[in-house]
């Protein structure tokens, strides 16, 4: 038995928000892997839900003129992974919804919810900020934009106000066109398991495939929030493929995160994992993206 005071089916995004500014202390609802753990523990007891489950326009995947692919909040994990634009420009983000939980999760567990969570765990959050992706968010004043990587205030805190919702995730031609991606989630087990650390890569090489032109790299809890490493894909910049490009990426972003000890892991077992993961991630995107790896 779950401890709900009550529940407000949403037909559209309209009446959602009006639904939320109507009551102060409501929960966004959607496929619920969350929030109804969050009831079931006594966290949320007693509270009111506004579900936002089926509305149309927050699900699927789509590709606008300009490029810019626009993935609702609602699409679950698994047709994320499933969906012929991911498969075809965004595979590595496909691959690393694809590690959340289990099946049964990832049949229900959306990727809106996975990013508005504001977890440093959320298997999304890091492959997103390398692909710079911007949020839609909706709400009584009209609809604004934000940067993934500004979204992030702190563990488990966004810029999501209530009343508003997420409506859109947004990544631009540019930012996906070109890049060889690659996620690594290291866990205790290989399923079923938050991760203990999670590493993305996306990359772009020079013209000849001997050089990177572009790095971006984001690591989830290696910090409070999902973090991007600006000083080591600064570093990464014109470097040739080979065992500098790996040490100098690996040591730099070492320096940039700020991991803590938990009973999963130590603080120096996560800055290990992040230089590991960094070298690993980066080789098999440089694959991705055309280029050879001899070492």
């Amino acid at each position: 038995m779950y401890d709900i005071e009550k529940i407000h089916l949403a037909k559209s995004v309209p009446d959602a928000i009006a639904a939320l500014v109507k009551d102060p202390s409501a929960v966004v609802i959607c496929g619920g892997s969350d929030v109804l753990v969050k009831i079931r523990e006594g966290k949320l007891a007693g509270c009111s839900l506004v579900s936002i489950h089926g509305i149309r326009e927050l699900e699927g995947v789509s590709l606008e003129p300009d490029g810019t692919i626009v993935i609702g909040p609602a699409t679950t994990f698994s047709h994320v992974t499933n969906d012929p634009l991911v498969e075809e420009h965004l595979p590595a983000l496909g691959d690393a919804v694809d590690q959340a939980g289990g099946p049964q999760l990832r049949n229900i567990g959306t990727i809106g919810g996975n990013v508005c969570n504001g977890v440093t765990s959320a298997d999304s959050a890091s492959t997103l900020l390398t692909l710079n992706a911007e949020l839609e968010l909706t709400g009584p004043d009209g609809v604004r934009r934000v940067k993934l990587e500004n979204f992030y205030r702190g563990p488990g805190k966004v810029d999501l106000a209530h009343g508003e919702l997420l409506t859109a995730i947004r990544i631009a031609k540019a930012d996906y066109d070109g890049f060889g991606g690659h996620y690594i989630k290291y866990a205790q087990r290989n399923a079923m398991d938050i991760a203990t650390l999670g590493c993305a890569v996306h990359v772009k090489l020079t013209a000849d495939r001997s050089a990177v032109e572009e790095l971006r790299l984001a690591f989830g809890v290696a910090a409070p929030t999902p973090i991007r490493c600006h000083k080591a894909e600064e570093l990464a910049r014109g470097r040739k493929i080979g065992p500098d490009l790996f040490r100098t990426v690996a040591e730099a972003a070492a320096g940039e995160v700020n991991p803590r000890t938990s009973w999963r892991a130590s603080k120096e077992f996560r800055l290990q994992l992040v230089r590991e993961l960094s070298r690993r991630a980066l080789k098999q995107a440089i694959i991705h993206a055309g280029g050879a790896v001899e070492c």
